[in-house]
């Protein structure tokens, strides 16, 4: 069986195609199949160790991106469309020598050329949308697609109700769970503080990191504090706080990092008492995590979705919602306080982001796949 995965060039598309892929191993050992052959198309591999240690090889297709905020005929959009076409002929040709049983695609602009290869050799399509509003490839795609998954149940009303399936976000097994032990001695943290986890994507949040560096001497008398900076933005954070909180007495509950790695990322979550968070995909981890949270947008004018998943989420009960615009040092201390001073608020947002989790998100996409890919060779 070949599968063909393709997707955006973010760690929210790329990740969850990882989780599928793994799933599909571990049916194929369950059930005696031979283990899948795996292909990504992408502009570029984003991991190349970890497509490697699964065995996916990597076909470099090239693909341009539309600009929302500039016109179709604008010179930029104009150079896009062309590399997206010259991507989507390469693309034709690469799937054509390959023909692979099933196309799986993560959306954005990567998957485009890719998609549309699929569509005119009449490899059937697989798509998975994480945001509760579609981009545009989705948005095409599942106009033909055999079979579409979504993360949020919202989304579906913009796809076909017969093709439709909510199931969440695809997760790694490896970051489900929190660890447990040696928690606090990883990051060196007191006992009996909470702990808060700040996370701005794996590029950091300047606006985030600023609003956090502006009540981070208030915050410290009471909590203690993980902070992924961003590697980009790691020296000026550091810095900063270092003048700061030169004279405070806990400024050792202060903890930044430029970036945390898998291990470190699951050491947090076993010792958060709340995160701080963007509104991507890092929101299906936190539900799975069960811990509470407080979600804090990218503005709609500059992301179509996060708004949006910020929202539906905080509709589930699981987090309460910050926008930039009220990310004023006073705002940020009272949510905090409000939802770690009073137990059975925290109480229920555990309970409603465990409700909103879906853990089985990426077997249920791996046994679609197989599923189509064995039509299809009939």
């Amino acid at each position: 069986m070949k599968i063909v995965f393709t997707g955006g060039g973010t760690g929210g598309h790329f990740y969850p195609l990882i989780a599928v892929a793994e799933e599909l191993d571990q049916l194929a050992a369950e059930t005696g199949m031979l283990p899948p052959e795996f292909h990504f198309f992408a502009p570029e591999p984003y991991s190349e160790s970890t497509l490697f240690e699964h065995r996916i090889a990597f076909t470099q297709i090239p693909s341009g991106k539309l600009r929302r905020n500039a016109g179709l005929l604008a010179p930029s959009n104009i150079a896009g469309l062309l590399k997206a076409l010259k991507g989507g002929f390469i693309a034709l040709y690469k799937l054509f020598r390959l023909y692979p049983d099933v196309v799986f695609a993560k959306g954005a602009y990567g998957s485009f050329p890719t998609i549309f290869a699929a569509r005119l050799l009449f490899i059937p399509v697989v798509i998975h949308e994480s945001d509760s509003k579609p981009g545009r490839v989705n948005a095409w795609g599942g106009k033909f697609a055999r079979y579409i998954a979504v993360s949020y149940p919202d989304a579906a009303k913009y796809f076909p109700a017969h093709k439709v399936a909510w199931v969440g976000q695809p997760l790694r097994r490896e970051i489900i769970e929190p660890a447990k032990d040696g928690t606090r001695e990883a990051f060196d943290l007191e006992e009996g503080i909470p702990t808060i986890l700040v996370l701005g994507g794996s590029q950091g949040a300047v606006i985030i990191n600023d609003a956090l560096l502006d009540t981070l001497s208030f915050l410290l008398n009471d909590y203690q504090i993980i902070h992924q900076t961003g590697a980009g933005n790691f020296d000026s954070v550091k810095n900063q706080s270092e003048v700061t909180l030169e004279k405070h007495p806990h400024k050792h509950r202060y903890k930044p990092y430029p970036y945390l790695s898998e291990d470190m990322m699951k050491k947090a979550a076993g010792v958060a008492s709340l995160v701080i968070s963007r509104a991507g995909s890092t929101i299906f981890e936190i539900a799975v995590w069960g811990l509470p949270s407080i979600i804090i947008p990218i503005p709609e004018r500059i992301s179509h979705d996060q708004r949006t998943n910020a929202y539906n989420y905080m509709r589930a009960g699981a987090c309460s919602v910050i926008e930039e615009q009220n990310l004023r040092p006073e705002i940020i201390q009272a949510e905090i306080h409000r939802i770690l001073n009073h137990p059975d608020v925290v109480e229920e947002m555990k309970k409603n982001a465990g409700a909103f989790a879906r853990r089985d998100a990426a077997r249920v996409i791996a046994q679609a796949l197989i599923t189509i890919a064995d039509e299809h060779k009939k």
